[in-house]
């Protein structure tokens, strides 16, 4: 068995489907294909009264209708059993985990609901969609199934966001922590006041199919709190409008920014010509297609940490299952990580 193969049969249990979408245990239809997740990645073009078929995910956007006309179509009865099946055991009776109730986030800002749901692209006045919180967590979602082919690069992108992530929630806690000392110094003087609450939150239900989506609704709470926080300190005269106003435009821009370069990994990782990418790509056995792959990746997006190549460094959550000898292990910490070679052509025309 050559070590090409080798490490491809141990990308993953759940890999991503041959014709390279997102897979999913609970889909409705035979070969995976995820809908729900695919519905969350194309929401924008969805809602689009004229999606752009130059757009890169059109092909997606085309399967994704071919798929929910199926849905539609009415199902013929399957045929009444032969014989009676064996009966399953206790085990085998149980059902997947699902949650018991629905999962809701509350928010009580404008800036935070925002956030979270984004803006569609609005063609009567020329402006362009700005992605939230929602098309985040699905693009994460994505590249989290596209780490079960084994793709060294999502388990790349799903540290990097992450990471982030977790950066702007440690700095929004050190500065709420910091203006709710400043609250308590006050109420040791006698003057209490509290942090100001909307009289008709909003309530969403989140039902993500990921833990990513869950990480980035927990960002956005916390984001929420701060506004909360610093349009109180404005109110009660602790804040100028000014510093509040650049306080609450700073993170945000922050936050938005993050989401941006998700999309763009997101776009190029699932281009048709490098989803089948992974770490046997890099391999001195791997073939003229996959070293193009690596070419076009490297060119992309530069060259992958070593530790993040040889799974030393992992994402918190990721679909790669993969168990490698010591054979295996030594034939990755060998393994050429750059393009291979110099080569003039553009991104574009290496893919």
């Amino acid at each position: 068995m050559t070590a090409k193969k080798t490490a491809s049969q141990n990308a993953g249990a759940e890999p991503v489907g041959i014709a390279g979408f997102p897979v999913s245990p609970d889909s409705p239809f035979a070969d995976g294909y995820d809908i729900a997740s695919e519905r969350d990645a194309l929401a924008d073009l969805m809602a689009s009264e004229h999606p752009d078929p130059a757009d890169p995910r059109w092909p997606r956007l085309m399967e994704l209708r071919e798929r929910e006309a199926e849905l539609r179509r009415p199902r013929q009865p399957a045929p009444a059993p032969s014989a009676v099946p064996p009966v399953a055991s206790p085990a085998a009776r149980l059902g997947q985990l699902e949650d018991a109730t629905p999962d809701t986030m509350t928010l009580h800002t404008k800036d935070a609901y925002g956030l979270f749901s984004g803006r569609p692209a609005d063609n009567s006045a020329r402006l362009p969609p700005i992605p939230g919180g929602r098309r985040f967590a699905a693009v994460l979602k994505s590249i989290w199934h596209l780490s079960a082919n084994d793709n060294p690069y999502a388990d790349w992108v799903l540290i990097r966001m992450y990471d982030a992530l977790v950066g702007i929630r440690a700095n929004l806690a050190r500065v709420i922590a910091a203006r709710e000392e400043g609250m308590e110094v006050l109420k040791r003087k006698g003057l209490s006041i509290s942090v100001m609450a909307s009289r008709s939150p909003k309530t969403v239900e989140l039902g993500f199919r990921s833990p990513y989506g869950y990480a980035t609704a927990e960002a956005i709470v916390d984001y929420d709190y701060y506004v909360r926080m610093v349009k109180t300190l404005i109110h009660k005269d602790r804040m100028s409008d000014e510093e509040g106003r650049v306080a609450i435009r700073g993170v945000g821009r922050e936050i938005r920014a993050l989401f941006l370069e998700a999309i763009r990994w997101e776009r190029n990782l699932l281009r048709e010509e490098l989803r089948q990418l992974s770490r046997s790509d890099f391999l001195s056995s791997a073939d003229a297609t996959a070293r193009q792959r690596v070419r076009a990746v490297v060119a992309l997006f530069g060259e992958l940490p070593r530790k993040v190549f040889t799974g030393a460094e992992a994402p918190r959550h990721t679909r790669r299952r993969a168990k490698l000898t010591d054979a295996e292990l030594r034939l990755l910490e060998q393994a050429s990580l750059t393009a291979g070679e110099d080569s003039p052509q553009s991104d574009a025309e290496l893919l």
